[in-house]
């Protein structure tokens, strides 16, 4: 399941809130509006681009609106609402692709990231249902009953001849009794991020912030250094992103996707305890440990967004494994020690001054 996240974006970037506004200039320029249950900004540099900004932002909207419309729980009239509630879909290659790459974060991450463990996150109240308490025994029952594991690699493999299907088709043939239900959360802002990043570059963008929740960038800012971009420090009732930073640090690479995960913002406390947003699928319950939150620096959106949530699973020893042992990312991990907050960085990850 998808902690909260908590990003913050520096130097030089205007974060507009209206409704897909927009600067028409030469050089740099920002277009934002609302998605996703929140805003999103796209900062890039003009020069070299033929297309009309104006175009650019209408094109930008209208693939925001098309994500939504196929794996947004929130929207009931999405593929993904319509698929989890037993209809009969015809899945566009959105939510195909989605899926296909979620079953490979399943595997790489042991069963960690797990998209299919949407009953868990319900049943907990961190999908789509309010909050709740189970017993030990429910919550075996689900995690018996839902899970990636339990479900064909690919749904390319069962649509039916008209390009349909029904959560149904999607469980593996042996098995009976399973509870198909999807939750994207995980994964779903760094792969918007990539899909505008991809369509950017497509028109020649060079320079880019996309940022839809989960940030992807590449090339320079508009004073012509690596973007800067700070983290929250992960407190409880810190709320306002930018309003209490741990650290800031500059993008190492040309261009990578960039997520924080975490569990501070979104929790609740029942009997005095509390519990966290992140659930362990291997264990059904949440997780209860040290690490605060997880920033991670990959090569695109949707792998930096998935291993975010995956660090925040392992916890804090075996989040520094990972990301060490992976040349291909950076990371940097907040995490209490004694009631003070402690940071440890990556190699490549560079905190500015």
């Amino acid at each position: 399941m998808k902690p909260y996240r908590h990003i913050f974006l520096f130097a030089a970037l205007f974060i507009l809130l209206s409704t897909s506004s927009c600067i028409s200039r030469k050089g740099y320029t920002t277009i934002s509006g609302y998605a996703q249950g929140g805003t999103y900004s796209v900062t890039f540099n003009v020069d070299g681009v033929k297309e009309d900004t104006r175009v650019i932002r209408d094109s930008i909207d209208a693939l925001l609106v098309k994500i939504d419309k196929s794996v947004s729980g929130y929207n009931k009239g999405s593929i993904l609402s319509k698929f989890n509630a037993g209809e009969r879909v015809v899945p566009d290659e959105i939510f195909l692709d989605l899926y296909s790459r979620s079953r490979e974060i399943f595997e790489r991450t042991g069963g960690c990231v797990d998209v299919a463990g949407a009953p868990l996150y319900d049943l907990w109240g961190f999908g789509f249902s309010a909050d709740s308490l189970p017993s030990d025994e429910k919550v075996q029952s689900v995690l018996n009953h839902c899970g990636m594991g339990l479900l064909v690699p690919d749904l390319r493999m069962v649509l039916a001849e008209d390009s349909s299907l029904v959560a149904q088709d999607a469980v593996l043939p042996s098995l009976k009794d399973v509870v198909v239900k999807l939750n994207f959360n995980a994964v779903a802002q760094g792969y918007s991020s990539d899909l505008i990043a991809s369509y950017l570059r497509s028109i020649g963008v060079k320079d880019m912030l996309v940022d839809i929740g989960e940030i992807y960038c590449c090339g320079r800012n508009p004073k012509g250094m690596p973007w800067r971009i700070g983290i929250d420090a992960p407190k409880d009732g810190n709320d306002t992103p930018g309003a209490d930073i741990q650290c800031i640090f500059a993008i190492p690479k040309d261009s990578c996707g960039v997520v924080t995960s975490g569990n501070y913002r979104k929790f609740y406390v029942k009997d005095g305890r509390k519990y966290a947003h992140t659930i362990d699928p291997h264990t059904g319950f949440p997780v209860s440990h040290n690490l605060l939150s997880a920033t991670v620096l990959a090569p695109d959106a949707f792998t930096a967004d998935a291993y975010a949530s995956y660090c925040m699973v392992l916890g804090l020893d075996k989040a520094k494994e990972f990301i060490s042992s992976d040349p291909s990312l950076e990371g940097c991990l907040i995490y209490d020690e004694d009631g003070e907050l402690k940071t440890w960085c990556s190699a490549g990850f560079t905190l500015a001054d």
